[in-house]
């Protein structure tokens, strides 16, 4: 039986950073919509309430009936979940005035309490919230003020039930870890899970799960498909089938490069050409969700070709992961952009979906991958969308664009191996932009494409930051792309931060 935390996400921009938290201490948690408490409660250990955009009388706010839960497991509900825990209590929470948000500090404890057990006088939290509790029941004891927020955090009193009004799982609660830590304590978890648990728990479920069904797995190349090849490889062995598709948008020589990587692995892998094919569907398409759901379909095409070539195959593996459910769609039912792992199958393929890492960050897919012995040069390879570099061509694809990008990709991920910078960033790439401009090449004007340079730093792709890589660094892959790849005439950087931008420019 595995222990689990459930948090209930009511909408918060912070509420995979609570799972991530837990995570980090040893602790495996699942998220869940609020209202979809799942009827397999076995390993749940206790339940975290998240946040919400909402106010508790928001006619639209997400809302459930905390009683059901209150007693049954420990509770922690952070900022609206706090609210909504008191206020079905019959409480009173009220409208701030102005929006509470920024650091703040805690400057009174009630003695004993084991939620802030070992906290420091005057620790550091974060506030974010418009409302806030300004009266609770008699049954519930105030455990922490701030000079603003007199009920900062409280315990109901005989029950495992507790409630803040700030943030513990982001970087500025400088103790938030010690209060989710001291959390866990409270839920009596073992807090033993690590990527070798995960493998071990992975494995038995995926036999379960396929039984003696035949796989396929459509392989990207990527650190999140390999993974799930070599993971699924480990539970089923000969029953997987790996596809690898090589729609014409890959980075140069990548088809040729990733069949050769996959040898070590002993994986059953079938290369499939159909750059044509993606090149003819693709022509003249603009729109970026377009693009996207034409390769995302024709992948499935390929797939649901090549799998009626094998007898009873009955799974399609995919390497989903967390960001990529997380960005398809939110609780609030706002689509930032598709991913083509989770856009559905449709009804002609007949194959039961398999996503073993679905519930993983990036971090932990690597950590996983190490687990499971995989070449370092495999999983420290930067993420790459399945659409490839449909993604990174704003515009129409053609060939010609394909080979342009992929040149000018190829010298600056090589450059930036040749200086040691290439793993000190999470993702580079080069995106070929829309637009053309006037240059001198020469005596000759020139009038030719522009690229720019995307270099971020992060650890989840969750949040990032534009990397500051060095100006001579830029300068000599700058001259580089311009004097070798023909068709391009100026090299740009893109500094933008994801919030608010993403870091794929599509």
């Amino acid at each position: 039986m595995q222990e689990r935390i459930l948090i209930l996400d009511f909408g918060s921009q912070t509420t995979q950073l609570i799972a991530r938290r837990v995570r980090e201490l040893s602790t495996y948690s699942e998220i869940v919509p609020y209202n979809k408490f799942p009827e397999d409660t076995e390993g749940i250990k206790g339940v975290i309430l998240s946040g919400s955009p909402f106010s508790v009388y928001d006619e639209a706010a997400f809302k459930i009936n905390v009683a059901q839960l209150r007693g049954r497991y420990p509770i922690l509900g952070i900022c609206y979940g706090a609210q909504l825990i008191a206020h079905q209590a019959g409480g009173t929470v009220e409208s701030a005035g102005s929006r509470e948000y920024g650091r703040a500090n805690l400057s009174s404890y009630k003695a004993g309490n084991r939620l802030l057990e070992a906290f420091t006088a005057n620790s550091q939290i974060w506030m974010s919230h418009g409302d806030s509790i300004t009266s609770v029941p008699d049954t519930f004891e105030t455990i922490a003020s701030t000079k603003d927020v007199p009920i900062a955090a409280y315990h109901i009193k005989g029950e495992d039930t507790w409630g803040v009004q700030f943030h513990p799982e982001v970087f500025h609660t400088v103790e938030g870890t010690k209060l989710l830590d001291n959390f866990l304590t409270i839920c009596g978890c073992s807090k033993t899970w690590s990527p070798a648990s995960f493998v071990e728990h992975t494995v038995a479920a995926l036999k379960q799960q396929v039984g003696t069904d035949k796989v396929v797995l459509g392989l990207s190349g990527g650190v999140d498909s390999s993974v799930t090849a070599v993971l699924l490889n480990k539970a089923i062995g000969k029953q997987l089938t790996c596809i690898f598709v090589n729609h014409g948008l890959l980075r140069k020589n990548e088809f040729e490069q990733v069949l050769k990587d996959y040898e070590h692995l002993g994986l059953n892998v079938i290369g499939v050409d159909a750059s044509q094919r993606f090149y003819d569907a693709l022509a003249g398409v603009t729109d970026p969700e377009k693009k996207r759901k034409i390769i995302g379909k024709g992948f499935i095409d390929v797939f649901d070709e090549e799998a009626t070539k094998l007898s009873d195959v009955k799974w399609l593996a995919q390497g989903t992961i967390y960001p990529d459910i997380i960005e398809s769609l939110s609780i609030t039912g706002t689509t930032i952009k598709s991913h083509h792992n989770v856009g559905g199958l449709p009804e002609k393929m007949n194959l039961k979906l398999c996503e073993p890492l679905r519930l993983l960050f990036k971090d932990e897919v690597r950590k996983v991958g190490r687990e499971l012995g995989m070449m370092p040069h495999l999983l420290n390879r930067h993420p790459f969308p399945g659409p490839g570099l449909g993604v990174r061509i704003l515009g129409d694809i053609t060939p010609e664009k394909v080979r342009v990008l992929q040149e000018a990709d190829a010298i600056f991920i090589d450059n930036l191996r040749e200086a040691g910078l290439y793993d000190k960033v999470w993702q580079a790439f080069v995106v070929l932009l829309p637009i053309k401009s006037v240059g001198v090449m020469g005596d000759e004007r020139t009038y030719e494409n522009a690229v720019a340079l995307r270099a971020v730093s992060s650890t989840d792709a969750m949040t990032a930051d534009w990397a500051h890589l060095p100006y001579e660094f830029l300068a000599k892959v700058s001259n580089e792309i311009i004097n070798k790849v023909k068709g391009v005439n100026r090299v740009t950087y893109d500094i933008s931060s994801k919030p608010p931008a993403t870091i794929e420019w599509e």
